[in-house]
């Protein structure tokens, strides 16, 4: 019974000894891996945390002459589309923009519609060519010879992701707007004639 008991006191430490070695060397290795590696799944999953939530029309959005006779030739466009922690970011989709008379003091400052346009930033080229790295926008230039600059005007832009719509308005102040001399040729021109009569609601995309 001795030889008995010694055997399995012996045999209990051993075990005891043994699991303490398992753990320690199971939490050394896990020391050792590497912190904040994600996997496939967690990549995926954190893609939609830039995807853009917001659409902003960059200040620089101006008047401006692409022509260089020294008058206005249509509306450079700069738009920023925003993740959802208002950081700039990429996409791919298409815009509508929507030129209306100005409308001082009216709840609703558009009036007559006056031109629309249509860009897309679906392919690779059409990213390239858009894509500003210093502003970090997208720009257009939207052609319309008719437009003043000693006038204000309300601009409208819808961008549609592939179902999921964002937009947003400015109005464009008469006496802040300035002539600039540009030496690219506009690269979206009107898909729609002038509205024959005041737009009470904004066209869809």
């Amino acid at each position: 019974m001795r030889v008995a008991g010694r055997f399995t006191v012996g045999a209990y430490a051993c075990f005891v000894l043994s699991g303490v070695v398992v753990a320690v060397t199971c939490l050394t290795q896990a020391g050792c891996q590497p912190v904040g590696r994600l996997t496939e799944r967690e990549t995926r999953d954190d893609a939609p945390l830039f995807a853009p939530t917001d659409l902003r029309i960059h200040p620089f959005t101006a008047v401006k002459d692409w022509t260089g006779d020294n008058k206005p030739d249509g509306v450079e466009v700069l738009l920023e589309l925003q993740d959802r922690f208002r950081d700039p970011t990429k996409a791919t989709g298409t815009a509508l923009f929507e030129l209306y008379e100005f409308r001082k003091y009216a709840p609703d400052p558009r009036g007559e519609r006056l031109a629309a346009w249509r860009g897309s930033i679906q392919t690779l080229d059409e990213q390239r060519m858009r894509w500003n790295r210093i502003s970090r926008t997208y720009a257009f230039q939207l052609a319309y010879p008719q437009i003043r600059n000693d006038r204000s005007y309300v601009l409208q832009v819808w961008f549609d992701q592939g179902g999921r719509r964002l937009t947003n308005q400015v109005v464009l102040e008469g006496q802040e707007t300035k002539v600039v001399n540009a030496t690219t040729a506009p690269v979206t021109r009107p898909v729609t004639k002038p509205a024959a009569s005041p737009a009470a609601e904004p066209a869809q995309p």
